[in-house]
């Protein structure tokens, strides 16, 4: 299984999100690949999470020839996907070609650049647009941002997933790339949530970018500054 543990996260190891990880760090990657190449990860994560954390069931199938016994994912009809905008667009697109049927969801968050970073190491956090399908106790929730780095966003992203909402079955928090203090933070204050990561980077700098990262993962696929 390509899922390992580390501290306050479980680790994807799967090569193939390794060498898609490295290519988009490149700075020399341009939009377009760059896209592509959230999409393509988020499509490896969503296999991983069926693999590692989703149980099967055996089932009778009867084939052209004979009847025998396969075996299916349970509960692929109860998935939701958190879109955290805009970054994470073409990562959930991604993440839908392993969940089709998934319910889906949209917060628009980000943080406050211009407040700049707290002594406490986090940002405001402005939240402009919630859209959230309902929530059961049955369902798989993945909250997909491609970058943790001060865990400001994801935690008020969390509250309100959870706000008025049965605690899900399953709770993950999909990032590809993620820093050691957003880990801590989104552990601390959303202990039923598995934190699931590409890569744990070394460090923040004084501005609350992840070192060394891979950007802004929003401007880079949407060519913005």
């Amino acid at each position: 299984m390509a899922i390992e543990e580390r501290g306050d996260a479980h680790l994807i190891t799967h090569a193939l999100a390794k060498d898609t990880l490295s290519r988009l760090r490149d700075v020399e990657t341009e939009q377009v690949a760059f896209r592509k190449g959230l999409v393509k990860l988020g499509r490896i994560c969503g296999y991983e999470i069926i693999d590692g954390a989703m149980e099967t069931e055996f089932v009778s199938i009867e084939t052209p020839l004979a009847e025998t016994t396969g075996e299916r994912v349970k509960g692929l009809n109860n998935v939701v996907i958190i879109n955290v905008l805009r970054a994470a667009t073409p990562f959930v697109e991604g993440l839908l070609k392993a969940f089709p049927r998934a319910k889906q969801g949209v917060i628009s968050a980000g943080r406050n650049e211009e407040a700049g970073m707290g002594d406490d190491g986090t940002f405001p956090i402005e939240i402009d647009y919630t859209k959230l399908p309902d929530i059961t106790a049955e369902d798989t929730v993945i909250v997909a941002d491609p970058m943790l780095a001060t865990g400001s966003t994801m935690c008020a992203v969390l509250d309100h997933v959870l706000a008025d909402n049965p605690e899900p079955e399953d709770l993950f928090v999909l990032s590809a790339v993620s820093a050691p203090e957003g880990l801590t933070r989104v552990a601390e204050e959303a202990p039923q949530a598995d934190l699931l990561t590409v890569a744990i980077d070394d460090e923040l700098n004084d501005e609350g970018f992840i070192v060394p990262g891979l950007g802004d993962a929003g401007d880079r696929a949407f060519r913005t500054q």
